[in-house]
């Protein structure tokens, strides 16, 4: 279990969300329209959920930003990346993980037990390819889905997505990107206030 802290009083940090990309095997690249969005100096900290792809992919988000945080998904090659990992980004402790071990896939009352043994405020996990964030028992979840669409054991029809995270006091605000079918993003917002 990897633990670093982030903190910083007076700068927002804006944190990507991003993972299942699945590059080359079920995909060639994350999506042009996604890429011209994200752009190097904009983005403080990444936090990939797993299934990193190749080392091109990994080096594009270190191009972004030098804080890259990835965990292990059930195909990334080769094993150099931890199975859980907890940050604190403006006071807020985030668990990594990428939901491979979470039987079955996307299980509520099974993620709560992996936010509570890991002792985190937000979850951020992957493995279903499929963008969702709720609040349960107290905590915040976030699956940002898959960034390039690929394809899951669950659904063949996946719309790619990411989600880019604010963190402010104990407030966050989502947006969330997904690749609409005409090549357009559609982006939504999210809110969510920590409990005292």
């Amino acid at each position: 279990l990897l633990q670093i802290s982030h903190s910083s009083p007076t700068k927002m940090v804006l944190t990507l969300l991003i993972g299942d990309t699945h590059i080359p095997h079920r995909a060639h690249d994350i999506p042009a329209a996604f890429k011209k969005l994200l752009l190097p100096g904009k983005i403080d900290t990444i936090l990939v959920s797993g299934v990193n792809g190749t080392k091109q992919v990994f080096d594009y988000f270190k191009s972004l930003t030098p804080d890259v945080h990835a965990v292990a998904g059930e195909y990334d090659e080769p094993k150099k990346y931890p199975d859980t990992k907890v940050i604190t980004v403006e006071g807020f402790t985030i668990g990594l993980i990428h939901g491979h071990q979470i039987t079955p896939w996307g299980d509520k009352e099974a993620l709560s037990v992996v936010q509570r043994k890991l002792g985190v405020d937000l979850l951020v996990f992957g493995g279903t390819h499929e963008f969702t964030a709720y609040e349960h028992g107290g905590r915040f979840f976030v699956n940002p889905g898959s960034a390039t669409g690929a394809y899951s054991g669950l659904k063949t029809d996946v719309t790619a997505s990411f989600v880019l995270m604010d963190i402010r006091g104990t407030a966050i605000t989502l947006y969330i990107y997904k690749l609409k079918a005409d090549g357009k993003v559609d982006i939504n917002k999210m809110r969510y206030k920590k409990e005292a």
